[in-house]
């Protein structure tokens, strides 16, 4: 007795699913990306990264895996070995993107566009929990003792200030002020 699989059933039998499943991951490699049932697309998500980590590892058992997995679409195996596999080479997995497009006029049937995420990964700053814990805890400045200063044993001495002298016109108005002063 056949195993069933986890979900809908795309098909007859499970021969149909898979060859269905090889040529839904054949077309997104060689078009990056296609316009198919939500249902199918949930489906073919798990093949599809699967078969880009394969590619990622670049040797020739990997290359056999997937030719088996594609039944031997050459085409897409070498799309996806030389050019999707470099660009996903930094990211981890989500190697695709579902949206929603709407309901089909026909049957009703949620549509969903797929497509390979391309894109450059900005890596993620690894944060642990004494990271975090010092970054909310206040910084203090580490105390550093200065050495005294020497100063120099020759001292360079000024020239005494002369006395300053008035004139006629700042007596009068020192005058003035304290005139002014004593009014008030």
């Amino acid at each position: 007795m056949p195993k069933p699989t986890k979900g809908p059933r795309l098909g007859g039998g499970p021969a149909h699913e898979r060859l269905m499943l090889a040529n839904l991951a054949a077309s997104l490699f060689e078009h990056k990306s296609i316009k198919t049932t939500e249902t199918r697309a949930k489906r073919l998500r798990p093949v599809a990264e699967r078969l880009v980590t394969f590619a990622k590892r670049g040797d020739l058992h990997s290359r056999r895996r997937v030719m088996q997995t594609l039944r031997n679409n050459k085409d897409a195996a070498h799309i996806l070995f030389t050019e999707i596999a470099p660009l996903v080479d930094q990211r981890e997995g989500g190697y695709t993107r579902i949206t929603k497009l709407g309901f089909r006029k026909g049957d009703n049937a949620s549509m969903v566009s797929m497509e390979l995420v391309l894109e450059p990964v900005t890596p993620k700053v690894k944060s642990s929990k004494s990271t975090t814990a010092a970054a909310a805890a206040p910084v203090e400045e580490p105390v550093v003792e200065e050495a005294p200063v020497e100063e120099p044993e020759t001292v360079e001495e000024s020239a005494p200030v002369e006395s300053e002298t008035e004139t006629a016109p700042a007596a009068e108005v020192e005058a003035d002020a304290a005139a002014k002063s004593d009014d008030k």
